[in-house]
């Protein structure tokens, strides 16, 4: 019996779009399916009066994010719908905001960091800087920091450079704790993303480019697919109460999740799996009635706030500075990041227990935040960015190194590249191993594209 399709996708988030956008490019037939009842995964945002809110992902970059910038000239997206965000990152320290961080002129002007501790970021970004070819976002595992943690990599360093820069960009950005996470992939990152003068937003949403994805894609939404085994030379999914046989399935969804789902999954591939642990992530959208931010002497995107500082927020991002049209004309909106030691208890908190602590820590930052306040949302995903582990920063290259099979597997915790430019490139590697297994029917008249990413040329 033939299968049902030739590729089954799980997962409607960046790396699922973008592995079905490549492979219906080639002339497979391919289907999405997403538990919820929309498209984006971590990339979503929603409309309510007037707001646009992301629920996730907060910006992408000129630099370091080079397949994301070829998918958006390709479906045609202006780059003027991609607008530069264009104000600073501040580290919060001794009663102020420190603004400069995430800018190489930090060592001169301080960013929250002391005298000594500026020499030794000097120090670090020397040694970055000679090991420069040596640090590939795409290959985590092959950089000279090898496979210490964040914490163990800043001992080289005066205190300051953990508590007030590794420390409060890993908690935020990231939601890592640094004793538990690999400095490689952070470093590697930071490097290729530069300086935060060239972060830029999507105009309309940070959804904007799964929304285009979706458009030409043949996507099920409200589908929950319960588990998928690999039969002789293809596989099986359970979708609901129905059964659906495919050439290839790719399971683009957490690590986690993936282990779960994949009943019969080789032995080979489940060190990994396992090893791919997720931190979760959990912010409030405040709708506010006034465009308030906090004090500073230059504009600030976002307020940092380190563990040292405070143990309920992580940051405090100013959506109405990142793009104007995230708010209605006069209003503004923040969006409070959770300090991620006391997201556990979070997740099953009542919502409105949950805004009220936020808000309540962030007034600190932001004077009349409380007055001005109105409709919050809470956002919450268990799965919100991969930890990036040492083990699996170890385990990662023979995980790579496998053969193509039925199932296959991406989401960015598979490039251990905590950003959305991860998810893109792990969903174009999927799309590249399918095909080395999957000729195209000739009935369709497309041909495969002319270069599709391998592990080796990815970046």
């Amino acid at each position: 019996m033939s299968p049902d399709l030739d590729v089954a996708v799980v997962g409607a988030g960046m790396a699922g779009l973008t592995t079905a956008h490549e492979l219906r490019r080639a002339g497979l037939e391919v289907r999405v399916y997403e538990q919820h009842e929309h498209v984006g995964g971590r990339m979503r945002s929603f409309r309510h009066a007037g707001y646009t809110i992301d629920e996730g992902a907060e910006q992408i970059s000129e630099r370091g994010y080079r397949a994301t910038w070829e998918l958006l000239a390709r479906l045609g997206v202006p780059r003027g719908d991609v607008p530069r965000i264009g104000r600073s990152v501040a580290v919060w320290r001794d009663g102020r905001a420190r603004p400069g961080v995430a800018d190489p002129a930090a060592v001169l002007t301080g960013a929250g960091l002391s005298p000594r501790a500026r020499f030794d970021l000097a120090r670090l970004l020397a040694w970055t800087g000679a090991h420069r070819r040596r640090f590939d976002a795409d290959h985590p595992e092959r950089t000279p920091a090898g496979a210490l943690t964040v914490r163990e990599f800043a001992r080289r360093y005066h205190r300051d450079v953990h508590d007030y820069l590794l420390q409060p960009v890993a908690g935020s950005f990231f939601g890592w704790d640094t004793a538990r996470s690999a400095v490689a992939p952070m470093l590697s990152l930071l490097l290729e993303v530069g300086p935060a003068a060239g972060w830029r937003t999507y105009r309309d949403g940070m959804d904007l480019l799964a929304r285009r994805l979706a458009e030409g894609l043949d996507v099920v939404t409200g589908a929950q697919v319960h588990e998928v085994v690999t039969e002789e030379g293809r596989a099986r999914l359970r979708v609901g109460n129905d059964s659906v046989t495919a050439r290839s399935v790719v399971l683009c969804v957490p690590a986690p999740v993936a282990a779960r789902l994949h009943v019969n999954a080789p032995a080979d591939e489940l060190p990994f799996l396992s090893a791919c642990t997720f931190t979760p992530t959990l912010k409030v959208s405040c709708l506010l009635d006034r465009p308030l931010a906090p004090p500073s002497r230059t504009p600030l995107y976002v307020l940092l706030t380190p563990d040292a500082e405070d143990d309920v927020l992580s940051a405090i991002i100013v959506d109405h500075a990142k793009h104007p049209d995230r708010a209605p004309v006069g209003k503004g909106l923040l969006t409070l990041m959770a300090d991620a030691r006391g997201i556990p208890e979070l997740l099953t908190a009542p919502e409105r227990q949950t805004a009220d602590r936020l808000v309540r820590a962030a007034t600190r930052y932001v004077p009349g935040l409380q007055t001005a306040a109105g409709r919050h949302f809470v956002h919450a995903f268990p799965h919100g960015l991969p930890e990036a582990a040492p083990e699996a920063l170890r385990g990662r290259g023979r995980f790579m190194a496998r053969a193509a099979r039925p199932v296959e597997y991406a989401g960015d915790w598979v490039m251990l590249r905590p950003a959305s430019e991860g998810a893109v490139r792990a969903g174009a590697l999927a799309a590249s191993r399918v095909l080395s297994r999957l000729r195209p029917p000739r009935t369709l008249g497309r041909t495969r594209p002319a270069t599709l990413p391998t592990e080796e040329n990815v970046s």
